[in-house]
């Protein structure tokens, strides 16, 4: 096992144990309640995933999945749907924070003269320590909500590039990966504070749970990562149908269109559409990025459509030349005798080909 290897696998896992630990001490001090730490034990399932990993995968990730984003996304979902179900009215001036940065700087200092020798130094590390969690303290609860929103999604974003990749990815789609997870994850976060920030959606804990659970919901494209690999054929391709082979051709591409349609812009769109049609909920921010969901949906929609009609188009010239599969990977014996059942439905789809252009009149002389 590399050490590079094994030191980024446990890194990037100490990150988001440390970070899930953050949000289940928020939602103790927010709640005031110490049951509220049993949800540090669903860090035990990461535990456990860690020492799996290194053991039968020295480390690195899994094929199209990556258990340790998952099972993160498991400890941390829990603590920020409490803290946003909570979402206090603490005062969050400036004037009173500075105040108290101030007295503890004072009560710093005399702490700091005061001190000698290693006993001195000691004292003076646990009296910066306690300085440094009383201005924590001072946040208030909408601030800390929102930082753990956003560094829980920048987390995301680092960790699976910390990660160790396994031998399906390679570099190059690991970072188309990555600049995909850095827009999806902005688009996340606008749309759960720009949602969760409207005050009348505030006053309906019934919108906040539809708005929460869609924001969970978009959160579970993180772990895969068919975005950027194909399937790809197997040699025993030749009984395929041509949902198959369409899958088998294009299957990154029809899994980015899934995504956006049934995991993000779709859902986002539903939501922001029921704010302004039934509840009568308008804001300038709001109308845009319904707009701005609208065209992504039509796009992706665009985008489906070209490629089925490009498959049809490749299926049409394949049949003419006695072909079946258009998978480079499928053998030619496949290919040259097809199966009775790949002829019906190669008749079936393409029962209605594609217009041929009309030869130009040819010119008089």
């Amino acid at each position: 096992m590399e050490l590079m290897v094994l030191l980024n696998a446990l890194v990037t896992r100490l990150l988001f144990v440390l970070h899930s630990l953050i949000g289940v001490w928020r939602v103790t001090a927010v709640k005031k309640e110490p049951k509220y730490w049993l949800l540090a034990l669903l860090n035990l399932l990461l535990c456990l995933e860690t020492g799996l990993t290194l053991k039968f995968k020295q480390g690195r990730g899994y094929k199209w999945f990556s258990p340790a984003i998952f099972l993160y996304l498991i400890c941390i979902v829990p603590s920020l749907w409490l803290l946003e179900i909570h979402h206090g009215t603490q005062y969050c001036g400036n004037e009173p924070g500075a105040v108290q940065v101030n007295v503890s700087n004072q009560d710093f200092n005399q702490s700091r003269d005061s001190s000698h020798g290693s006993e001195g130094t000691d004292h003076h590390i646990i009296q910066t320590a306690k300085v440094f969690v009383n201005q924590l303290s001072t946040i208030c609860e909408t601030v800390w909500t929102l930082a753990l929103h956003q560094t829980f999604l920048l987390l995301l974003v680092v960790g699976r590039w910390l990660l160790p990749i396994g031998v399906e990815i390679t570099r190059d789609q690991l970072s188309q990966l990555l600049l995909m997870f850095v827009g999806t994850a902005a688009d996340i976060l606008e749309f759960a504070s720009e949602t969760l920030d409207i005050e009348d959606v505030r006053k309906n804990y019934a919108l906040i749970n539809a708005i929460l659970a869609v924001w969970t919901w978009s959160m579970l494209q993180f772990p895969l990562d068919l975005a950027v690999q194909h399937i790809g054929c197997k040699p025993s391709a030749s009984a395929r149908r041509i949902p198959s082979l369409l899958l088998c051709r294009y299957s990154a591409e029809l899994w980015n269109i899934g995504v956006s349609l049934f995991i993000q812009d779709g859902p986002f769109f539903i939501v922001r559409s029921i704010l302004m049609g039934h509840f009568r909920i308008f804001n300038q921010m709001l109308v845009f990025f319904t707009a701005k969901n609208i065209l992504v949906v039509t796009l992706q929609l665009y985008r489906l459509a070209v490629i089925t009609l490009d498959f049809r188009a490749t299926v049409v010239q394949k049949s003419r030349k006695g072909e079946v599969c258009c998978c480079p990977c499928e053998p030619y014996e496949a290919r040259a005798h097809p199966t009775s059942q790949q002829e019906n439905e190669m008749k079936e789809f393409v029962a209605f080909p594609p217009k041929e252009e009309s030869q130009a009149p040819s010119e008089d002389h």
